[in-house]
């Protein structure tokens, strides 16, 4: 599935999202009575309003004190306490649909990336792998700016704040993928900093899991050569292969990067010639990233990109 398809907090996919969606049909209908009786009101107003020039009639209207009362007090009353009671409940189930959750999985929000870390070691980039049907739980932070992290079929938002770790539980109903965003403006690509939540069989996961945490293989041949380029370039200063001396945290860890769908959190989908551009102009891709360009010789670039594609 695309990350460029829209998601909907009216297609919930997970019980969290479900609690905050039966709002929906509340908040919809008494807002539309609202705007009903407000245009009704201003309507028969405008129709009974006489001439400039006919008398005052100075007598009691027909509704008075007490209309004002109940249309003004009462009704706005009874239909906010209604809101908020029915808010206080969604509330608590969201607070507490978490618990007992066995996974736990810290994300950090980058200028403009998502940094996904799990307990066993692995470590990936705009991608969130999750156990289909059980809840997971999040810890949330920031790197750098102010980010906010919304899967809208599968939880509310929630901010990163640079310093301070949030908790956030998400569970999703049946395997699929779905799409997230950032929710906080947080720079030139804010638009284009893309999450991509994963829900796998519990089975499927455990072996994802497994092989997310293993080092890269040794490479052969032409890729062997690009893994040569590699450690001989400043990728090997911003970015991290486990089982190499390349270590570099400014950029998204490497160690599987052929796993993964996209590229560029999302903005494009994980080819060799999407990663050949991205390598040799990122600017084209994503302007204002912090990745530099990497001018290379046409067989060099082609040997690197062999290399990274064969890091699955």
């Amino acid at each position: 599935m695309s990350l460029l398809l829209g998601a909907s907090i009216l297609q919930p996919a997970g019980p969290a999202a479900r609690s905050i969606a039966s709002l929906w049909p509340w908040l919809l209908w008494a807002s539309v009575v609202a705007v009903v009786v407000v245009v009704v009101l201003m309507a028969v107003s405008m129709r009974r309003r006489g001439r400039l020039d006919d008398p005052v009639d100075s007598t009691e209207p027909r509704w008075g004190v007490g209309f004002i009362i109940i249309a003004g007090v009462a009704v706005p009353f009874v239909v906010l306490a209604a809101t908020y009671v029915m808010s206080l409940v969604e509330m608590r189930e969201l607070a507490s649909g978490g618990d007992g959750a066995e996974t736990t999985i810290e994300v950090i929000g980058r200028t403009w990336w998502w940094e996904v870390r799990y307990p066993n070691g692995a470590t990936t980039a705009n991608e969130i792998h999750i156990p289909a049907g059980e809840p997971v739980m999040l810890e949330l932070t920031s790197a750098d700016v102010i980010h906010s992290f919304w899967v809208p079929e599968l939880q509310v938002k929630v901010d990163q704040i640079p310093g301070r770790t949030s908790e956030l539980w998400i569970e999703a109903d049946q395997p699929g993928q779905y799409r997230g965003q950032c929710a906080e403006y947080c720079g030139l690509q804010h638009a284009n900093m893309i999450v991509q939540v994963v829900a796998e069989e519990p089975e499927e996961f455990e072996r994802w899991l497994d092989e997310q945490a293993r080092p890269a293989a040794d490479p052969e041949g032409l890729a062997a050569e690009g893994r040569d380029v590699f450690m001989s370039t400043t990728c090997v200063g911003c970015h991290t292969i486990g089982g190499t001396e390349a270590q570099g945290d400014l950029g998204p860890d490497l160690t599987h990067l052929a796993s993964r769908d996209t590229l560029a959190a999302g903005v494009m989908d994980n080819t060799a010639g999407n990663l050949a551009q991205l390598v040799t102009d990122p600017q084209s891709v994503k302007p204002g990233m912090i990745m530099p360009p990497t001018q290379l010789p046409d067989e060099q670039t082609e040997a690197l990109v062999a290399y990274l594609m064969e890091l699955e």
